[in-house]
């Protein structure tokens, strides 16, 4: 069987971040299939945290997909890997609680990133930030881009 090449999954890179954290942010996110690129990002003015749009931003690109796909996530946050990949399924075992006993933060964003892998075939990267890795860069600016057009500041 041939080898499977690159230009049949789509390859996602993503970032968020606020700047304070708590405070305005933004998520980037940059998806490839093939020769095509589709570049996103979004913000907000209110008050949210680093952790919130660094899940906001796989959200975002996975439910921009419209089919089901083969699909590699890069992301930069440690947390997102994790999240998704370890301790997702002790979260729910234990009814959105964590290890201690208290409420998982951002159980409503893990849900809907859940709903959104759902219906993929996923698989997740992590990827050193800020290490010249081309699309994480740009996902990095988009969600910049992102916080700073919510807050009304020039681009």
């Amino acid at each position: 069987m041939p080898e499977e090449s690159e230009q049949q999954v789509v390859v996602i890179h993503t970032d968020g971040g606020c700047t304070p954290n708590p405070g305005p942010g933004g998520w980037g996110a940059v998806l490839r299939y093939g020769e095509h690129v589709r570049e996103m990002y979004g913000g907000s003015s209110a008050s949210t945290t680093n952790n919130r749009m660094e899940l906001t931003a796989p959200i975002m690109a996975l439910e921009a997909l419209d089919r089901p796909c083969r699909v590699h996530v890069h992301t930069d946050s440690q947390y997102v890997r994790g999240g998704i990949t370890s301790w997702l399924a002790t979260w729910k075992r234990n009814g959105w609680k964590t290890s201690a006993k208290q409420p998982v933060k951002n159980a409503d964003l893990w849900q809907r990133l859940e709903a959104a892998c759902e219906r993929h075939e996923v698989e997740w990267f992590w990827v050193k930030g800020h290490s010249g890795v081309d699309d994480n860069e740009l996902a990095d600016q988009l969600a910049t881009r992102g916080m700073r057009e919510a807050m009304g500041l020039p681009l």
